[in-house]
């Protein structure tokens, strides 16, 4: 590739970085209903119609922050996978993982609550290169978790009659999910009967575990 041209892109691409760091910020401080495209711009020092031309509408830039989501999320999901050798112990790390995104990254953890709520299903032949960047990168993060259910069934830490890892994968993804969301909508109730919002995490993970371990046995803790 051409020297300026390369430079060029690389200029677009640090450019549409900074309007989407702008848009987390934007959305994180005034959610997403009352953003607007206004204050993006204005929160990165462009023009309006420059935000435009990176991003057609506010919608674009809620898929965008999604899909920074997916990404930072299958990194940590490898993270985790990596740092344990049985695959229990990775499917524990995995759910952990999760819920520690959704502390540290709760801008992120939002968009993609917002965006699951919204959306009912990802039209598969949607030839918007978003949307398929979409389902590429959350296949990616679900395939860390089959990963860690293959090994737990190989290394005998997990039941070997799993089948169906990617739809088990999905499943857990769900419980987690939803899970995490309750641990914050009730956090404040809960705290009333003496449960503490991590303590409640905690326990439904291992409340998942005691679905998917070999009973009769396998590797070691």
């Amino acid at each position: 590739m051409n020297y300026v041209i390369e430079r060029r892109e690389e200029e677009k691409e640090r450019r549409r970085e900074e309007i989407l760091d702008a848009a987390e910020l934007v959305f994180s401080e005034k959610g997403f209903d009352a953003a607007t495209m206004d204050q993006v711009a204005r929160k990165a020092r462009v023009s309006r119609a420059l935000v435009y031309v990176y991003f057609k509408d506010k919608a674009a830039l809620h898929l965008a922050i999604c899909l920074r989501g997916l990404r930072i999320l299958r990194e940590m999901f490898e993270a985790a996978r990596n740092q344990h050798a049985t695959g229990d112990n990775q499917i524990r790390a995995i759910g952990q993982a999760y819920m520690q995104f959704s502390e540290e990254y709760p801008t992120h953890f939002a968009a993609m609550s917002r965006f699951e709520a919204s959306h009912h299903e990802i039209a598969l032949d949607d030839p918007c290169s978003a949307t398929q960047e979409m389902i590429q990168a959350g296949q990616q993060v679900h395939e860390q978790t089959v990963l860690a259910l293959a090994k737990g069934m190989a290394d005998k830490t997990l039941r070997d009659d799993l089948d169906n890892l990617m739809q088990i994968s999905i499943t857990l993804w769900g419980f987690t999910h939803g899970t995490i969301q309750l641990a914050q909508t009730k956090a404040n109730f809960m705290a009333t009967m003496g449960i503490s919002k991590e303590s409640f995490m905690n326990q439904a993970v291992e409340l998942v575990m005691q679905s998917l371990i070999n009973r009769n046995g396998g590797g070691k803790k």
